[in-house]
């Protein structure tokens, strides 16, 4: 690989929003695919299209769609560094099949990598709904498909945002050994405890909210176990979950406005959850929507969580709460299943940074302290640096920080000289002076562990989740985790 190379230029493209973007994808992929399924028909090549409006002027951006069905945007810059970031999303987005929007706004709201210098190259996913190995391996066929069309670059990092996060480190995993296809990893905002224990405070949050507002299922409507999130054949919506969420604690109201019994609903709600009142509806919506997507289309009805030997604290009476709660456990073949598909094993041989706000309202920042144990336990934490934030945001943190965690990614790189929170810290100033989106790092800052928040069970406290030695067994068996 030559890393000598200068940097590449490329022409210009006009201003355009993200809807001329999508226009002129769809154009060429109705010629590219005419006549032929697109399962098919050979991949046709990135479509140069108009940049989002972020990019304009600086870039030439490209859109196409995959061997497998995944839509991509790419990027490379006027004046590229000859190196590449490969994103990966979070969500996971809810749907059939890859919806072409996804990687263009991600483009858009990640421009910064762009206006670095890295050229960036991000995947829809082939289809919406859980899979973290088929996001992972969607993840590199694009930068195949990258190198295929625009060169080797000089050094390629993987990028994942939440549940993206967990997507780039199974990335890590899976491709990224020592002198392979990437250099290192950024992993901001991520769900990093992985599938098995990493939506456990949602299992909580689906059990004490139908013990408290018996609405969701109403007595009067079809019963089924929570675990499930849903039934399958439920026509609820969205907006369905959120006026039951009113009914029952009045969370879209001024406290004045609420009864007596939705505020106590409400406040044991939150206690004994430990879920922010501003994320109570979205975590919900993850209880619901996603765990039914996670047991019915990808486990085939199989229960993945338990809450057994979990004691539930906080509420205004903890005893009714215990003995009234719904308890189930979980079938071990899918618990299998999950975890192979979404635990992480700490294997990891090339250097990653992570970057967490404190006060993470949707990924709790004590995922970074199971991820640390995680690697830990692998033996692996020399090749990890871990950085935290004063602010209070899930998807989207500054920009001057962005900036700053691919530029200390890309020194330690380039140097082999390992940062630290503290020089991470003290190099944010000069990128905030291009960007003014503010520096907030807390370099002394360490999280506590993660059964510090999520009530463990029983055999929870160990990391990691799945051993390397677990995951090589369970690769021999026949169908083993999800499929894509």
């Amino acid at each position: 690989m030559d890393r000598s190379r200068t940097p590449v230029r490329v022409r210009r493209t006009s201003r355009s929003r993200r809807t001329g973007l999508l226009a002129s994808l769809a154009a060429a992929l109705t010629a590219a695919f005419a006549g032929a399924p697109p399962a098919q028909a050979a991949t046709p090549p990135p479509a140069a299209v108009s940049c989002p409006a972020e990019l304009d002027g600086k870039a030439t951006c490209y859109t196409g769609q995959d061997a497998d069905g995944a839509y991509y945007a790419i990027a490379v810059p006027e004046r590229w560094n000859g190196s590449l970031v490969v994103h990966a999303h979070g969500g996971p987005d809810l749907g059939t099949g890859s919806d072409p929007a996804r990687s263009v706004d991600d483009l858009a709201r990640w421009s910064v990598m762009v206006k670095e210098g890295y050229a960036w190259a991000g995947s829809s996913y082939r289809r919406g709904g859980y899979g973290t190995r088929m996001a992972a391996a969607d993840t590199e066929n694009l930068r195949r498909l990258f190198v295929a069309n625009f060169g080797k670059p000089r050094r390629t990092y993987v990028h994942g945002q939440s549940w993206g996060g967990d997507v780039a480190a199974k990335v890590v995993e899976v491709y990224g050994r020592r002198g392979g296809p990437y250099d290192g990893a950024l992993l901001t905002s991520g769900v990093l405890g992985g599938g098995s224990r990493g939506y456990d405070y949602r299992v909580d949050l689906r059990v004490v909210y139908q013990y408290y507002c018996h609405n969701m299922p109403r007595p009067t409507e079809p019963q089924y176990p929570l675990w499930q999130g849903l039934r399958a054949d439920s026509t609820l919506t969205t907006a369905g979950l959120r006026a039951r969420l009113q009914e029952c604690t009045g969370y879209a109201s001024a406290p004045q406005e609420r009864t007596a019994l939705q505020q106590r609903n409400l406040d044991d709600i939150l206690a004994v959850t430990g879920v922010p009142e501003r994320t109570l509806e979205s975590h919900l919506r993850f209880a619901v929507f996603t765990f039914r997507d996670i047991v019915h289309d990808r486990l085939g009805d199989r229960d993945p969580f338990s809450n057994e030997g979990v004691w539930y604290s906080g509420s205004h009476d903890d005893k009714a709460l215990n003995a009234g709660v719904e308890r189930f456990a979980a079938d071990p073949t899918a618990v299998r299943d999950l975890s192979y598909d979404s635990d992480l094993t700490g294997k990891v041989s090339i250097p990653v940074l992570t970057m967490h706000a404190i006060d993470d309202p949707t990924a709790f920042v004590e995922h970074e302290a199971a991820y640390r144990a995680t690697l830990r336990g692998a033996g692996r934490d020399r090749y990890l640096v871990q950085t935290f934030t004063h602010e209070s945001e899930h998807s989207s943190l500054s920009d001057a920080e962005y900036a700053d965690s691919i530029a200390a990614l890309d020194g330690w790189v380039r140097t082999g000289k390992k940062p630290t929170p503290r020089t991470i810290a003290d190099s944010c100033a000069a990128f905030d002076r291009i960007y003014a989106t503010g520096c907030f790092y807390d370099p002394d800052f360490h999280p506590a562990s993660y059964a510090s928040r999520v009530r463990p069970r029983p055999g929870g406290l160990s990391w990691p989740a799945m051993t390397a030695a677990q995951e090589k067994r369970w690769s021999r068996i026949a169908g083993v985790g999800i499929a894509p």
